[in-house]
This record gives C-alpha cells, sequence and structure tokens, in this order.
C-alpha cells in the first residue's frame, strides 16, 4: 500500500503484484476540512488509514518522505500527519518504508526529477488506463495516483519489476 501523507488531503493506494505485473485493488484520498484545527485533521487522517488497513490488510505500507524544500510550515504539518500513519500502522503491525520524491520519479519514469503528470501517466501505463479521476467528479487525483507511485516503487524494489 502506498500512501502520499498530507493533512488537507492524503493520497492511497493498494496495489498487489499478480503474474509479475502489478495490479491496482484500490485508490483514493482521505480529505479533511480547512476548517478543521489540526488535531482534529489528524484525529481523521488517522481513523481513515487505520480502516483502510483493516479493510485490504496490506503486507507492507510504503510512504513518500518529507521533503523540506521551501516551506518548512508544510513540511512539519505533513511530518504530523505521518507520525498518525506510523501509528495507525504499527496498531496493524505493519512495516512502513519511506521512499524520496526522487526515488520514486526515477523508478516510475527513469527521471527524478519528473513532473507529476510525467508520473501519473507512468502509473496510468503500469497500472492500466482505469486509474484515474471519475469523470464529472473534481477530485485531488495526484495524491492517489502520488500513492499508487509509491506502491509501484516498492514492488520495484521488493521484486525487480522493471517500469521503464
Amino acid at each position: 500500500m502506498g500512501i502520499d501523507p498530507g493533512t488537507a488531503t492524503t493520497g492511497w493506494g493498494v496495489v498487489d503484484y499478480i503474474n509479475n505485473q502489478p495490479k491496482s485493488i484500490a485508490w483514493g484520498n482521505i480529505e479533511t476540512a480547512k476548517e478543521d484545527v489540526t488535531p482534529q485533521r489528524l484525529l481523521l487522517i488517522y481513523r481513515a488509514l487505520k480502516e483502510i488497513i483493516k479493510t485490504y490488510n496490506p503486507q507492507e505500507l510504503a510512504m513518500e518522505a518529507v521533503f523540506f524544500a521551501r516551506n518548512a510550515k508544510t513540511a512539519i504539518k505533513v511530518g504530523q500527519a505521518q507520525g498518525v500513519m506510523f501509528m495507525a500502522s504499527q496498531e496493524y503491525d505493519k512495516r512502513v518504508i519511506e521512499y524520496s520524491p526522487a526515488t520514486i520519479k526515477k523508478i516510475l519514469t527513469g527521471n527524478g526529477r519528473a513532473e507529476k503528470t510525467d508520473v501519473q501517466k507512468a502509473v496510468r501505463v503500469v497500472l492500466g488506463a482505469s486509474v484515474k479521476s471519475p469523470k464529472h467528479k473534481r477530485t485531488h487525483f495526484d495524491n492517489s495516483a502520488d500513492a499508487l507511485a509509491v506502491a509501484i516503487c516498492h514492488l520495484v524494489k521488493l521484486y525487480g519489476y522493471e517500469v521503464c
């Protein structure tokens, strides 16, 4: 299971490895209301992630590591979200592996500095064209796609699957 952490939108994606090929099982977002205070948002993420882990019972969780760039405040909030994700995973004895954004991009596209759209295209190539936002619905598919990309990255590391 891959996770793209965030306090506003956390993407998640469950991928299995069947017949030497990654297969998407489920994906989605955990969205919190911007008017909620941080502790409320973190509690919602924690509860939702526990339910997802309970439902899909992934062997391991792979998470995009916090990338500290220009905005320290954002990095701290993402770190807080990661903390509750670690807690939820430990309640189910699930190991969590972190991958840097550059590693994920490199594995999926061959370029560690690839654009988000390139990563989304790679996810669709690997998992099939059906992996996309539902028509006529405003969603944050890029968060789900990032989570699926993290899951694919982890499968590559585990099984040596070739993406590009």
